[in-house]
């Protein structure tokens, strides 16, 4: 069974259509990986900027109620500070 130059053509033509076929399906396939990274992504950031902004209004009032205590007059109770490091006494022999 010998292949004649045509049908040898024909082959290559069609298998040429196929892989340019199957790198589109490929590339589909990543835009939409893509596509879902992107949304992932932005919903990680408005969870941040949510946060972001509760941690800015909690800093707002706090900084209005430490002004509001300094304005009276009123001293403020500081805590005491605590060191992080333990002593430790060393025993002489």
């Amino acid at each position: 069974m010998a292949f004649s130059p045509e049908s040898f053509l024909y082959a290559i033509i069609i298998g040429t259509l196929l892989a340019i076929v199957w790198s589109l399906r490929i590339l589909v396939l990543l835009e939409r990986r893509i596509k879902r990274m992107d949304e992932n992504l932005f919903k990680i950031v408005s969870r941040i900027e949510n946060e972001e902004l509760k941690i800015e209004k909690e800093e707002l009032k706090i900084e209005t109620e430490l002004k509001g205590l300094e304005s009276s007059g009123k001293k403020r109770v500081s805590k005491p500070k605590v060191s992080s490091k333990k002593k430790v006494s060393k025993k002489k022999k």
